[in-house]
């Protein structure tokens, strides 16, 4: 798809994730690294615990198929190298300190003189400016600074961050970058023959897993607080993951319009096998979150039931409890760690493993492609590159032009995507959220919805000013705004006919049904691309279109507990807890929308389309790459440790003033150590190295903990940070709103709303210098805009609009 580019890849640890999407879809992607490599070739583990840079496991996961050339960028040799190969880029990647680049004379206004067709793409914490964008900000302080991490862990325990030991903001953003190069990329190629300057913060792109509860605040709706391995509804635990015979399950006992049919399956089940009785089987399983927040079901009553399912799920192994999943229909997957997820039946039938020859050291099962692709699939990579492997061959070539198809060149302010037509079959969260990114940047998007099986976003929190009302819903509003909204009883036979028509009208058709779903109405991508050979589709769902899993039904609590998400977040001494809820429902988003703008890139260069399979857990793993690696090289299991890190020691989340107040604290280094050991009155200590901190940990806790309790914790941060200690106080939505970095970001954006007047949505996550991101409306009401979908995009007359109304397939 993308072979016609060269992507130059600047990046550490912090955004070599980008490069690795754009070159397995094709792109020649150059690692920009310093004399002593990259700084991601020092990180664990190790292949055979033996440290060294070419044996660096997380380095190994993220470089694969790149070319590795070294310059030195403190020389004027390394830099006027590096100018001459930025002047034939199609891309250039850097997750450099903001300003860092510039003052080496490589940013992006020095480059962009050099080359005016470069996209440029800045992966940093904060963002490239604003108060915080210099802060020290690794992982940890992200997490804190975003908004997801206050949501996750044990309520009576200090917050945790997503992804255990295992890194994952930088990644978040790294992900969400690379789609955000090629909408920029398609820009050029399809309209202006300019590059422009990509602008990605990684606090914006994390906080995406916080489910929209950022805008609970603004919204006027009850703050969330975290429980682990489920979430509290206005003040009461609601469970969703559970002990059983051999392990953990993730189950998503839920209530509602879309969770109803399988709870009750659920306890069916239940009563089968004795463990509750009638009354508890069958109690009003659609009405029974109204029945809790207003009182008509006790919340002793709902404890009582959650107690049944304890005793039950004591009695079943997570083989079982999977079993039952496909054959009851019930939404339910254990907890696997990444020894299950390496032995899955399901990624084995769809080959999705692939072993990477390491020479002498053998060969090694990696995750693979991030998505199929039906007319260009994504190839098989070699190995990480040897420090420095390609530097002779790369200097000594011929100066290159970047790969530009626009004749004129015209700085042209439109939004990237306009003119693109986009036909959404989505629901809940992840498909809609890539589809949102789309409308954000200017493509066309009808959303078609039925009130007869609504959209379960249209259901959960947070809701305005806490009136549970479809049309209210925080997170509906947020995932659809910008887009035109049908209601359409998709179960009347001439549903279909209108759906066709749609679909002669769209570039893209985007579906997250069951697999079976599509081909059974005649609309899966075969019937489409006969009668429309140009036509892109994609298909997204928790496992694939295929293998033995491909129907298992739920969402992406379920994806992730599945995926091994869950078992490496929580404490030594407690069960896991996993991420907040779904968490690859907030990490797919990515993945399709640079899935998409690949295959856009090709039907606009060959006119050919093409259909993809997405499969949620198949993305998330590269996620988790390092931890799958540490598996089938070293045969390690990753297990949970708290807010603890490989790298940084001490590390952790400590007490601060006021109500669940917590202050994230990282020592990234010797010197930041030193500085917070004589802050805490401790200066012998200040000497020791990260070995004996790290061996130290717990007596460490409870100093910092001594020190920072009953202390205000921004008073902290300004005092931490200005001495180069990374630290942020751990959000929730009312700080998440105050933030500075957020309101300079503008992040929160005020738009019309067909019933409210007005609501509250969140930003793009990433800036396009030249054609930024605009917002007009929320998600839309039902059936909003279906008379304008009907007349001006499809051109049916009265008549025919009447005809459907008669047939009762507007909703």
């Amino acid at each position: 798809m993308l072979s016609d580019y060269r992507v130059l890849d600047l990046t550490d640890e912090r955004g070599h994730l980008a490069g690795l999407i754009l070159r397995q879809l094709g792109a020649e992607v150059i690692a920009i690294e310093p004399p002593g490599g990259s700084s991601a070739r020092a990180l664990g583990p190790f292949a055979g615990d033996v440290e060294g840079p070419e044996r660096s496991l997380h380095h190994w996961a993220y470089n694969r198929g790149k070319k590795s050339v070294v310059l030195d960028l403190d020389s004027d040799d390394g830099r006027e190298q590096l100018r001459r190969l930025a002047s034939g880029a199609d891309i250039l990647f850097e997750s450099a300190r903001p300003g860092e680049m510039a003052a080496r004379g490589l940013g992006y206004d020095e480059l962009s003189r050099l080359n005016p067709a470069l996209v440029y793409v800045s992966i940093t914490p904060f963002g490239s400016d604003g108060p915080k964008a210099g802060w020290v900000a690794p992982d940890l302080v992200v997490q804190a600074a975003a908004g997801n991490m206050v949501l996750t862990g044990d309520k009576d325990r200090a917050p945790l961050r997503a992804g255990g030991t295992l890194p994952q903001a930088m990644h978040n953003a790294a992900s969400e970058a690379a789609g955000a190069a090629l909408i920029a990329l398609f820009e050029r190629q399809a309209r202006s023959g300019l590059g422009q300057h990509v602008d990605m913060s990684a606090q914006q792109s994390i906080n995406q897993a916080s489910q929209s509860m950022m805008l609970a605040k603004p919204l006027g709706a009850a703050v969330t607080t975290r429980i682990a391995g489920g979430a509290n509804l206005q003040g009461i635990d609601i469970q969703l993951m559970w002990p059983c015979k051999d392990g953990h399950a993730s189950v998503t006992l839920l209530f509602g319009v879309g969770f109803a049919r399988f709870t009750q399956r659920l306890m069916d089940w239940v009563h089968e096998e004795g463990f509750c009785d009638e009354a508890t089987r069958d109690k009003d399983w659609l009405e029974y979150p109204m029945m809790l927040l207003d009182g008509r079901e006790p919340v002793p009553e709902y404890n009582r039931l959650k107690q049944c399912l304890t005793d039950f799920f004591a009695t079943k192994t997570k083989a079982e409890l999977l079993d039952a999943a496909m054959t009851r229909r019930v939404l339910i997957t254990p907890v696997w760690t990444t020894a299950e997820v390496v032995a899955s039946e399901q990624l084995a039938s769809r080959e999705y493993w692939e072993d990477v020859d390491h020479g002498d050291l053998g060969s090694f099962r990696y995750p693979g492609a991030f998505a199929k692709f039906s007319a260009t699939p994504l190839p098989a990579l070699p190995a990480a590159p040897r420090l420095g492997a390609h530097t002779e061959t790369v200097l000594a070539e011929a100066d290159r032009h970047p790969h530009v198809v626009v004749d004129e060149p015209n700085p042209s302010t439109a939004r990237p995507l306009e003119g693109v037509k986009v036909l959404d079959l989505m629901w809940a969260m992840a498909g809609p959220a890539a589809a949102r990114v789309l409308a954000d940047y200017g493509a066309e998007i009808v959303r078609v919805e039925s009130v007869n099986k609504m959209d379960v976003a249209r259901t959960l929190q947070p809701f305005r000013d806490d009136v549970t009302d479809p049309e209210n819903s925080g997170l509906w509003n947020n995932m659809n705004a910008g887009k035109s909204g049908l209601a359409l009883d998709m179960s009347r036979p001439g549903a279909k006919d209108v759906i066709w028509d749609l679909v002669e009208w769209a570039d893209v058709v985007l579906e997250s049904f069951s697999p079976r779903a599509m081909s059974a109405w005649g609309l899966d991508y075969e019937h489409l691309r006969a009668r429309k050979p140009g036509l892109v589709m994609a298909s997204s769902c928790l496992m694939g279109q295929t293998g033995p899993l491909a129907m298992l039904a739920g969402f992406g609590t379920m994806a992730a507990a599945i995926s091994g998400f869950f078992y490496p977040v929580g404490w030594v001494d407690r069960a896991p807890c996993g991420p907040l809820g779904a968490y690859t429902d907030y990490t797919s988003p990515r993945w399709l929308v640079a899935a998409i703008m690949g295959a856009l890139e090709h039907r606009r260069a060959t006119g050919e389309g093409q259909y993809i399979d997405l499969s949620q857990a198949e993305s998330a793993l590269h996620l988790l790459a390092p931890a799958v690696l540490d598996r089938t090289v070293n045969g390690r299991i990753w297990e949970r440790a708290g807010n603890r890190d490989l790298v940084y020691a001490p590390q952790g989340a400590y007490p601060s003033a006021g109500d669940d107040a917590w202050l994230a604290i990282s020592c990234t280094d010797d010197a930041a150590w030193a500085s917070l050991a004589g802050l805490l009155g401790r200066d012998d200590l200040g000497g020791l190295p990260v070995a004996e901190r790290r061996a130290r940990h717990d007596e460490l806790d409870g100093l910092i903990a001594g020190w920072t309790a009953g202390q205000d914790g921004d008073e902290l941060v300004r005092l931490l940070q200005g001495r180069g200690i990374a630290a942020h106080v751990v959000q929730n939505s009312p700080e998440f709103c105050e933030d500075p970095q957020v309101r300079h970001r503008g992040h929160f954006v005020e738009v019309s709303h067909a019933k409210q007047g007005t609501t509250v949505v969140e930003a793009s996550r990433f800036r396009l210098s030249r054609t930024p991101a605009t917002f007009s409306h929320g998600g839309p009401t039902f059936g909003e805009q279906t008379f304008e979908v009907l007349t001006e995009l499809l051109g049916y007359d009265v008549d025919r609009i009447a005809d459907l109304a008669a047939a009762e397939l507007l909703e």
